[in-house]
């Protein structure tokens, strides 16, 4: 029989903040990113087969409400910002309404979102009207053949008329994630970037990880400081900006900024090659309900069954081992049999 949930989503603590979780090597963790679902309109080549991904059972997805109490929980530990991702996020259906209620629920949270674009037309302005803390959106090339080669099925001008779409519809902290690779998009750097900094839009360069085996490249991996070097060949000299210029509602996170002399902002996110690890703050919740504490290592934590039953107590006690179980150094326990379709991008 189902335990009634008794946490409420909008309740806080008398000082309106919880403490901040610490894992065992006192990393203090107060972000999270959840899957919403493992459904992708587009088959990128890096993050699973050509021929799809089996999909989880719809009745083991989790529910929104599920969800909904996940973040609640979160929030009472401390958590402080919750990224929703898929899959693409947008395929799924009633995300707007879930999106506005929670919304209101956790004021307190900066929510953001990771997305293809290629359906962002369609719901710039609604998005636009919850409010997000940012938007993060996966853009590895312009050209339309190269978009067709990387995700198999897609169009460019879908992606293009999205982001279009966000920013006539007043979004903001829009960024956008290009995994830089050696012989395929590496010579559209230029190009890459003047469309972000014409749009307004924050650009950042991602080091090709070391997923899958069958997809890892280790001549396509560009490190953080040759992407630095072939910046400054292009642009003059980068210096190091504060976090400031990451992101206002929650300055936290993998990358870091650099400002050219016409005061122009890149990231640089470094997870191969200058490991962030000791500074991770992060969780990742997938679409079936299993949280990892580290991208790249094996160990899951099962919440799906008590979050199913409301289980408060068991929630938060799942997370504190799943937490104080977070590995120093992703390579010690790296995994090459996962791709980012398994476990939300």
């Amino acid at each position: 029989m189902r335990k009634k949930a008794t946490l409420c989503w909008s309740c806080r603590p008398a000082d309106g903040m919880a403490d901040f979780i610490k894992d065992a090597r006192g990393r203090r963790i107060d972000y999270a990113r959840i899957s919403v679902t493992d459904r992708c309109n587009l088959r990128c080549v890096y993050c699973m087969p050509g021929d799809g991904v089996p999909y989880i059972a719809h009745d083991d997805i989790l529910r929104y409400e599920e969800i909904m109490f996940l973040c609640a929980v979160l929030s009472g530990m401390g958590v402080r910002k919750i990224r929703f991702t898929g899959g693409e996020p947008l395929v799924r259906k009633g995300l707007m309404a879930f999106l506005a209620d929670f919304r209101k629920s956790f004021p307190d949270i900066a929510v953001s979102l990771t997305t293809n674009a290629s359906l962002l037309e369609r719901y710039a302005d609604p998005l636009a009207q919850i409010g997000l803390s940012g938007i993060n959106i996966s853009l590895d090339t312009l050209d339309p053949e190269k978009f067709r080669h990387i995700t198999r099925v897609g169009n460019v001008e879908d992606v293009t008329r999205g982001v279009a779409s966000a920013i006539a519809a007043g979004m903001t902290n829009i960024k956008t994630n290009t995994v830089l690779m050696r012989g395929f998009n590496d010579g559209e750097l230029p190009s890459l970037l003047s469309y972000a900094w014409e749009n307004r839009i924050t650009p950042r360069l991602i080091e090709f990880m070391p997923l899958g085996d069958d997809v890892w490249q280790s001549g396509m991996f560009m490190g953080a400081d040759e992407i630095l070097a072939g910046l400054t060949e292009l642009y003059g000299e980068w210096r190091l900006v504060g976090p400031e210029h990451s992101a206002a509602a929650f300055p936290r996170g993998p990358a870091k900024y650099y400002e050219d002399p016409q005061n122009r902002i890149v990231g640089i996110i470094s997870a191969v090659s200058s490991h962030f690890c000791s500074d991770c703050n992060r969780l990742r919740v997938t679409a079936s309900g299993r949280m990892r504490s580290c991208l790249f290592s094996r160990a899951e934590t099962p919440l799906l069954e008590l979050l199913r039953n409301g289980d408060e107590d068991g929630t938060k006690q799942a997370i504190l081992l799943g937490i104080n179980a977070k590995p120093d150094w992703w390579e010690r326990e790296r995994d090459g049999t996962l791709r980012m379709s398994n476990i939300g991008g």
